[in-house]
């Protein structure tokens, strides 16, 4: 017989509220991988969902993501003429609060000109934009369906279409307005500082400004000579679309996943010690039993395989309960929880390394029972 199995069928009812506490803690250190990956994906969704091969920005400048970048309107003309570039598009990036039906929310709002670079490459609901004014179209993020009618800067945006899972790397939801729109909401100043600046010989408040050119590159062109090209004027910086990624990855949110890993390492280490005391806790309850097998001739094997089964089967049943756990709840995480086979395997062999070091403890106990402690009072 198998004494693992025994055991636990003899304690059933305890056997399995450990497993349910153990699979909590399990789920947020899970939770927490998930939401790792979930900052990266979120921090390069927009990048691909745009399909850029270069991003044009100011001299000087990481923009738009990492720094402020500002850019004269007709700079898209002159990436347009470069050798290599099949398409370029201006676009505008800025963080706003919307009053919407369901209260004020805080979003990125992008600008784009339709038919061009810059806009969703996947619409999952309703349509893209068109040439009329004061449309929307907004992420599932910003849960708003389409039709919905938003406050933004003073006018009212009618909702379009919607997209799924495009959102900044703070984890606000973009909506996607024309570049006119945005250039008004971002640029424009107000009446009173308009007539200050005109006063004052600096401008009256002109909007043909932008945050970045995007452009796409002919088959078979060279990005990295392209951005290069685009370099040499003094004013204009340029970056791949893998410098971008990098960018964002590694300057963007590395504080988010720094500390993010740093509390998994955290709740994995609690994990670990909480899982040994409990291993050792039921070893120490089994004390007579042990004895008892030893009495009648159990080799150190049979101790040892009865702690180490018991061990992963505690494991595996926690891990099972956290992996169900967290699959139907991170719907309702306020980020993207990014978990795919790869990651649930890799945290699976984690939690049967810390089953069989947690083990070993309790192994050991066991091992230093005497048989004549089956015959004590």
């Amino acid at each position: 017989m198998n004494l693992a199995l025994a055991d636990i069928r003899h304690r059933l009812g305890r056997f399995l509220m450990t497993c349910v506490g153990l699979g909590l803690l399990m789920g947020v250190a899970l939770s927490m991988i998930g939401i790792y990956q979930g900052v990266v994906a979120e921090a390069l969704a927009l990048s691909r969902s745009l399909r850029a091969d270069l991003w044009v920005v100011e001299s000087g400048t990481r923009g738009p993501f990492a720094e402020s970048s500002r850019l004269p309107g007709d700079v898209r003309e002159m990436v347009a003429r470069l050798p290599g570039v099949a398409a370029a598009g201006a676009i505008t990036l800025r963080t706003a609060e919307m009053q919407a039906p369901q209260g004020v929310q805080r979003v990125q709002v992008m600008g784009y000109e339709p038919g061009r670079p810059g806009g969703p490459d996947a619409i999952a609901s309703g349509r893209a934009l068109g040439g009329a004014r004061f449309e929307m179209v907004a992420d599932a993020r910003a849960r708003l369906p389409v039709g919905a009618t938003v406050l933004l800067g003073g006018d009212r945006y009618r909702v379009v279409g919607t997209t799924r899972g495009l959102v900044a790397s703070g984890g606000d939801p973009l909506v996607f307005v024309t570049l006119r729109d945005s250039q008004e909401l971002q640029f424009k100043l107000a009446p009173p500082a308009a007539r200050r600046a005109q006063a004052a010989g600096t401008g009256g408040g002109g909007t043909d400004t932008v945050n970045a050119v995007i452009a796409r590159l002919a088959p078979g062109a060279d990005p990295a000579q392209v951005a290069e090209t685009a370099r040499r004027w003094k004013h204009l910086g340029a970056l791949t679309d893998a410098e971008q990624s990098d960018l964002l990855t590694r300057s963007v949110v590395n504080r988010a996943r720094v500390q993010l890993g740093m509390f998994t390492v955290v709740l994995l280490f609690v994990s670990a010690v909480i899982i040994a005391l409990i291993i050792y806790t039921m070893t120490m309850d089994k004390l007579r039993e042990i004895a008892t097998l030893k009495l009648i001739g159990a080799s150190d094997g049979t101790i040892v395989g009865l702690v180490l089964q018991q061990a992963l089967l505690l494991g595996a049943a926690g891990y099972a309960a956290a992996v169900l756990i967290v699959f139907a709840t991170r719907g309702f995480f306020p980020r993207t929880v990014a978990l795919g086979p790869a990651e649930v395997a890799v945290m699976a062999g984690v939690i049967g390394a810390i089953c069989v070091l947690g083990s070993l403890v309790s192994i050991r106990a066991a091992l230093r029972i005497e048989p004549q402690q089956a015959l004590g009072g």
